[in-house]
């Protein structure tokens, strides 16, 4: 299969940028299915904003593993566990 460049409209802008074939390979290789929306100039803009947003604060919490209290970066939600972080390494390194 061979992959060409692609010229899309960024859905914030509404410019054109290119696609390319390198990039389509990237996302090919990590799996991931659909095409970007944003240009790279849209997509650092919504990064830094989203990364400058309050919801990002850090959150004491008890490790769901050890009990011990951590401070995570975001606000736990949807009561899913959040493990510290030698917790969340040795889960990591379990599930790889």
């Amino acid at each position: 299969m061979t992959l060409q460049d692609r010229t899309l409209r960024c859905r914030d802008c509404g410019g054109d940028f290119v696609f390319t074939a390198g990039e389509q390979g990237f996302y090919i290789e990590k799996g991931l299915y659909n095409e970007p929306q944003r240009c790279q100039q849209c997509r650092t803009a919504r990064r830094q904003t989203r990364d400058a947003s309050p919801n990002r604060r850090p959150t004491a919490v008890e490790c769901a593993a050890c009990g011990r209290q951590a401070i995570v970066p975001f606000v736990p939600r949807m009561n899913r566990p959040v493990y510290c972080d030698d917790c969340f390494g040795r889960k990591r390194q379990g599930a790889a």
